[in-house]
């Protein structure tokens, strides 16, 4: 289960998401970026970010804690800002807060900071098995923290839950991994494959997707999740193979 904070104080508006998250101070006296289900991508976004940001962690892959974060409506009323203001009372109630990393930068490619090639292979699997569109050099959503590379806002993955009849039976390629940031230092996307799929299994899918506040879900029943994510894990995966072809240039 994920800790259940409230908020006490919103300290600033983050703008380099489009989402615009806020950095919110908490009743454990913690700082959390704070994703907003009144925010354009809807509540949908933060089912995105606690389905792939648990997984990430069962698989060993560092992502910064997660905890719902519950937003009183007064504290929109301090704000001076209306579209703030609008989008706070929007969102009252439950939200999802990311542990700040105080002096955490952005990753970029030519940085000092790199993952290993293992490590980036994973994180490249990782992203094409759960469909994430958005971990390419233009918006890596990686930060370097502690010397390490931390993957941050997974709120655009899991894509097809925003369409109709998306989920259900996701076993095809994913040509986006051919734009990941990672790929052009990744090692084998099949060794890593090899590595990662067996510590997959219902029970997990099961408990991360049960994490997720119910009424974030919508009309869309918690068991297609995990069926949609196990059905990727099936058979012969073109998506592996796709990714593989896209690092060796096959």
């Amino acid at each position: 289960m994920l800790r259940t904070v409230s908020a006490t104080r919103y300290v600033t508006p983050l703008r380099e998401g489009g989402s615009l998250p806020a950095l919110v101070e908490a009743s454990d006296d913690g700082l959390y970026v704070t994703k907003l289900r009144g925010a354009g991508q809807g509540p949908k976004a933060l089912v995105a970010e606690v389905i792939c940001g648990e997984l990430a962690r069962a698989l060993g892959l560092p992502v910064p804690e997660l905890a719902l974060v519950d937003l009183p409506v007064e504290l929109s009323h301090a704000e001076p800002d209306p579209e703030i203001q609008e989008l706070l009372q929007a969102s009252a109630g439950l939200n999802l807060g990311l542990d700040f990393l105080p002096g955490a930068l952005p990753y970029t490619p030519v940085g000092r900071v790199q993952p290993t090639p293992e490590q980036a292979a994973d994180i490249v699997w990782f992203d094409t098995w759960t469909e994430n569109v958005d971990r390419t050099p233009r918006n890596p959503n990686l930060v370097v923290w502690h010397g390490a590379p931390w993957l941050i806002d997974h709120g655009a993955a899991l894509y097809r839950q925003h369409q109709p009849d998306g989920l259900g039976g996701g076993g095809g390629r994913f040509p986006l991994s051919a734009q990941h940031v990672l790929l052009p230092v990744a090692a084998s996307i099949a060794d890593a494959d090899g590595r990662l799929r067996p510590r997959v299994d219902r029970a997990l899918l099961e408990r991360v997707v049960g994490l997720v506040p119910t009424d974030w879900l919508g009309d869309v029943p918690a068991a297609l999740y995990v069926e949609d994510l196990l059905a990727r894990l099936d058979g012969d995966r073109p998506w592996v193979a796709g990714a593989e072809e896209a690092r060796t240039g096959a």
